[in-house]
Protein backbone atom coordinates (compact mmCIF):
# COMPACT_ATOMS: atom_id res chain seq x y z
CA UNK A 1 0.00 0.00 0.00
CA UNK A 2 1.27 3.41 -0.83
CA UNK A 3 0.24 6.64 1.03
CA UNK A 4 -0.52 9.71 -0.85
CA UNK A 5 2.08 12.56 0.53
CA UNK A 6 0.84 15.17 -1.74
CA UNK A 7 -1.05 16.07 -4.33
CA UNK A 8 -0.64 19.28 -7.47
CA UNK A 9 -2.38 20.28 -9.97
CA UNK A 10 -0.33 20.54 -13.38
CA UNK A 11 -3.22 21.56 -15.61
CA UNK A 12 -6.95 21.87 -15.50
CA UNK A 13 -7.45 17.98 -16.32
CA UNK A 14 -4.07 16.32 -14.78
CA UNK A 15 -3.06 16.16 -11.33
CA UNK A 16 0.49 14.76 -10.17
CA UNK A 17 -0.25 12.46 -6.77
CA UNK A 18 3.32 12.04 -4.81
CA UNK A 19 3.19 8.76 -3.62
CA UNK A 20 5.49 7.05 -0.60
CA UNK A 21 6.46 3.61 -0.78
CA UNK A 22 6.66 1.28 2.07
CA UNK A 23 9.17 -1.25 0.22
CA UNK A 24 10.42 1.02 -2.33
CA UNK A 25 12.27 -0.20 -5.08
CA UNK A 26 14.37 2.05 -7.47
CA UNK A 27 12.41 2.22 -11.05
CA UNK A 28 13.63 2.21 -14.62
CA UNK A 29 12.61 5.99 -16.23
CA UNK A 30 10.40 5.03 -18.16
CA UNK A 31 8.42 2.38 -16.35
CA UNK A 32 4.41 2.32 -14.54
CA UNK A 33 2.66 0.84 -11.49
CA UNK A 34 -0.35 -0.45 -11.35
CA UNK A 35 -3.07 1.01 -9.20
CA UNK A 36 -6.22 -1.11 -8.28
CA UNK A 37 -9.23 0.57 -6.47
CA UNK A 38 -11.18 -2.23 -4.88
CA UNK A 39 -15.22 -1.58 -3.72
CA UNK A 40 -16.97 -2.20 -0.65
CA UNK A 41 -18.43 -4.96 -2.04
CA UNK A 42 -15.40 -6.41 -3.45
CA UNK A 43 -15.83 -4.79 -7.18
CA UNK A 44 -12.04 -4.01 -8.31
CA UNK A 45 -10.88 -1.91 -11.05
CA UNK A 46 -6.71 -1.43 -12.25
CA UNK A 47 -5.30 0.86 -14.41
CA UNK A 48 -1.21 1.40 -15.22
CA UNK A 49 0.29 4.98 -14.86
CA UNK A 50 3.49 6.02 -16.06
CA UNK A 51 6.01 7.16 -13.02
CA UNK A 52 7.03 10.61 -13.61
CA UNK A 53 9.60 10.80 -11.00
CA UNK A 54 13.01 9.86 -11.54
CA UNK A 55 14.45 6.91 -9.68
CA UNK A 56 16.56 9.43 -7.75
CA UNK A 57 13.58 10.33 -5.36
CA UNK A 58 14.22 7.82 -2.73
CA UNK A 59 11.08 6.64 -0.75
CA UNK A 60 8.60 7.55 -3.22
CA UNK A 61 7.09 8.31 -6.33
CA UNK A 62 4.76 10.31 -8.35
CA UNK A 63 1.82 9.40 -10.70
CA UNK A 64 0.96 12.04 -13.07
CA UNK A 65 -2.81 11.36 -13.93
CA UNK A 66 -4.89 12.89 -16.39
CA UNK A 67 -8.90 13.11 -15.47
CA UNK A 68 -11.06 10.90 -18.13
CA UNK A 69 -14.25 11.60 -18.05
CA UNK A 70 -15.55 8.20 -18.34
CA UNK A 71 -12.90 6.44 -16.18
CA UNK A 72 -13.25 4.39 -13.22
CA UNK A 73 -9.60 5.22 -11.32
CA UNK A 74 -8.44 9.09 -12.55
CA UNK A 75 -12.48 10.24 -11.45
CA UNK A 76 -11.49 8.70 -7.95
CA UNK A 77 -8.46 10.35 -7.93
CA UNK A 78 -8.96 13.21 -8.72
CA UNK A 79 -12.10 13.79 -6.79
CA UNK A 80 -12.07 12.07 -3.38
CA UNK A 81 -8.66 11.23 -3.20
CA UNK A 82 -7.09 13.32 -0.74
CA UNK A 83 -3.44 13.61 1.49
CA UNK A 84 -2.76 10.35 3.48
CA UNK A 85 -4.98 8.33 2.07
CA UNK A 86 -3.69 4.83 0.98
CA UNK A 87 -3.98 2.88 -2.70
CA UNK A 88 -2.83 -0.66 -3.23
CA UNK A 89 -0.27 -0.67 -6.21
CA UNK A 90 2.18 -2.55 -7.81
CA UNK A 91 5.16 -1.79 -9.41
CA UNK A 92 7.58 -1.28 -11.15
CA UNK A 93 6.47 -2.57 -14.38
CA UNK A 94 7.73 -2.53 -17.96
CA UNK A 95 11.30 -3.16 -19.42
CA UNK A 96 10.98 -1.93 -22.97
CA UNK A 97 9.84 1.75 -22.84
CA UNK A 98 13.30 2.83 -21.10
CA UNK A 99 16.28 4.98 -20.95
CA UNK A 100 18.85 5.42 -18.29
CA UNK A 101 22.01 7.47 -19.01
CA UNK A 102 24.19 4.45 -19.27
CA UNK A 103 22.68 3.93 -22.55
CA UNK A 104 23.62 7.55 -23.82
CA UNK A 105 21.83 9.30 -26.75
CA UNK A 106 21.94 11.76 -28.46
CA UNK A 107 17.91 11.14 -27.22
CA UNK A 108 15.09 12.69 -29.37
CA UNK A 109 11.85 12.16 -27.21
CA UNK A 110 8.35 13.32 -28.61
CA UNK A 111 5.38 13.05 -26.66
CA UNK A 112 1.57 13.89 -27.34
CA UNK A 113 -0.64 15.09 -24.16
CA UNK A 114 0.04 12.82 -21.18
CA UNK A 115 2.89 10.58 -22.47
CA UNK A 116 4.96 13.35 -21.55
CA UNK A 117 4.58 11.98 -18.18
CA UNK A 118 7.26 8.76 -18.80
CA UNK A 119 9.65 11.10 -20.84
CA UNK A 120 9.25 13.04 -17.91
CA UNK A 121 11.26 10.78 -15.54
CA UNK A 122 13.83 10.25 -18.50
CA UNK A 123 14.45 14.28 -18.54
CA UNK A 124 14.42 14.71 -14.60
CA UNK A 125 17.14 11.47 -13.77
CA UNK A 126 18.79 13.09 -16.55
CA UNK A 127 19.03 16.29 -14.71
CA UNK A 128 19.85 14.25 -11.87
CA UNK A 129 22.51 12.68 -12.94
CA UNK A 130 23.99 15.71 -14.30
CA UNK A 131 24.01 14.47 -17.88
CA UNK A 132 24.69 16.75 -20.99
CA UNK A 133 23.80 13.92 -23.40
CA UNK A 134 21.87 16.34 -26.17
CA UNK A 135 18.65 15.76 -25.61
CA UNK A 136 15.00 16.80 -28.05
CA UNK A 137 12.27 17.07 -26.69
CA UNK A 138 9.25 17.75 -29.08
CA UNK A 139 5.48 18.16 -27.20
CA UNK A 140 2.43 18.69 -28.72
CA UNK A 141 -0.31 20.16 -26.40
CA UNK A 142 -3.80 21.28 -28.16
CA UNK A 143 -3.39 24.67 -26.18
CA UNK A 144 -0.55 26.66 -23.74
CA UNK A 145 -2.87 25.59 -20.92
CA UNK A 146 -2.76 21.99 -21.63
CA UNK A 147 1.23 22.17 -21.41
CA UNK A 148 2.14 19.30 -18.77
CA UNK A 149 5.39 20.42 -16.17
CA UNK A 150 5.56 23.83 -18.57
CA UNK A 151 7.40 26.03 -15.75
CA UNK A 152 9.61 23.10 -14.87
CA UNK A 153 10.74 22.06 -19.08
CA UNK A 154 11.15 25.31 -19.07
CA UNK A 155 13.74 25.62 -16.14
CA UNK A 156 15.53 22.32 -16.89
CA UNK A 157 15.67 24.12 -20.32
CA UNK A 158 17.57 27.06 -19.21
CA UNK A 159 20.20 25.23 -17.43
CA UNK A 160 21.86 24.64 -20.72
CA UNK A 161 23.34 21.37 -20.03
CA UNK A 162 22.04 20.07 -23.69
CA UNK A 163 18.40 19.79 -23.35
CA UNK A 164 16.27 21.85 -25.99
CA UNK A 165 12.50 21.93 -25.37
CA UNK A 166 10.19 22.27 -28.32
CA UNK A 167 6.32 22.52 -28.15
CA UNK A 168 3.52 22.60 -30.83
CA UNK A 169 0.11 23.82 -30.09
CA UNK A 170 -2.73 22.41 -32.16
CA UNK A 171 -5.57 23.96 -31.51
CA UNK A 172 -4.67 27.49 -29.78
CA UNK A 173 -1.77 29.76 -29.40
CA UNK A 174 -0.98 32.79 -27.38
CA UNK A 175 -0.33 36.13 -29.23
CA UNK A 176 3.40 36.08 -30.38
CA UNK A 177 3.64 32.73 -30.20
CA UNK A 178 6.69 31.97 -32.34
CA UNK A 179 6.42 27.48 -32.25
CA UNK A 180 5.04 25.47 -34.16
CA UNK A 181 1.22 25.05 -34.22
CA UNK A 182 0.45 21.90 -36.43
CA UNK A 183 0.34 18.57 -35.89
CA UNK A 184 3.75 16.84 -36.22
CA UNK A 185 4.50 15.93 -39.55
CA UNK A 186 7.38 14.76 -41.64
CA UNK A 187 8.77 17.87 -42.31
CA UNK A 188 8.41 19.09 -38.61
CA UNK A 189 10.61 15.85 -37.63
CA UNK A 190 12.89 16.21 -39.62
CA UNK A 191 13.81 19.87 -38.47
CA UNK A 192 13.65 18.49 -34.96
CA UNK A 193 15.71 15.54 -35.19
CA UNK A 194 18.55 17.17 -37.57
CA UNK A 195 20.84 18.93 -34.75
CA UNK A 196 21.31 15.33 -33.22
CA UNK A 197 22.32 13.54 -36.74
CA UNK A 198 21.13 10.25 -38.35
CA UNK A 199 20.95 7.93 -35.29
CA UNK A 200 19.41 9.17 -32.25
CA UNK A 201 18.10 7.38 -29.54
CA UNK A 202 14.20 7.95 -29.93
CA UNK A 203 11.00 7.73 -27.40
CA UNK A 204 7.51 8.61 -28.55
CA UNK A 205 4.80 7.99 -25.99
CA UNK A 206 1.46 9.57 -26.42
CA UNK A 207 -2.23 9.06 -28.45
CA UNK A 208 -1.92 5.84 -31.14
CA UNK A 209 -2.57 8.12 -34.06
CA UNK A 210 0.47 10.75 -32.75
CA UNK A 211 2.64 7.39 -31.77
CA UNK A 212 2.19 6.12 -34.96
CA UNK A 213 2.51 9.02 -37.64
CA UNK A 214 6.01 10.11 -35.64
CA UNK A 215 7.45 6.73 -35.77
CA UNK A 216 6.48 6.29 -39.23
CA UNK A 217 7.74 9.88 -39.96
CA UNK A 218 10.85 9.21 -38.53
CA UNK A 219 11.43 6.11 -40.58
CA UNK A 220 10.77 7.79 -44.13
CA UNK A 221 13.01 10.31 -43.02
CA UNK A 222 16.03 7.88 -42.43
CA UNK A 223 16.13 7.13 -38.75
CA UNK A 224 16.33 3.58 -38.47
CA UNK A 225 13.23 1.68 -36.75
CA UNK A 226 15.16 -0.05 -34.37
CA UNK A 227 15.99 2.64 -33.14
CA UNK A 228 12.84 4.23 -31.93
CA UNK A 229 10.99 2.53 -28.98
CA UNK A 230 7.22 3.75 -28.82
CA UNK A 231 4.39 3.59 -26.15
CA UNK A 232 1.00 4.61 -26.61
CA UNK A 233 -2.41 4.77 -25.45
CA UNK A 234 -6.51 4.71 -27.06
CA UNK A 235 -9.08 7.28 -26.35
CA UNK A 236 -9.26 6.15 -22.90
CA UNK A 237 -5.76 6.81 -21.43
CA UNK A 238 -4.07 5.13 -18.97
Amino acid sequence: MATIKAIRDETPRVRSYTLGLPSWTPHRPGQHYDVRLTAADGYSVQRSYSIASGPETDGEIALTVERVVDGEVSPFLHDVAVVGDRIEVRGPIGGYFVWEATLGGPLLLIAGGSGIVPLMAMIRHRAATASRIPTRLLYSSRAPEDIIYANELRDLEARNDGLEVLHTLTRSQPAGWTGYARRIDDAMLAEVRRPLGDAPLVYICGPTPLVEGAANGLVRIGVSAQRIRTERFGPSGK
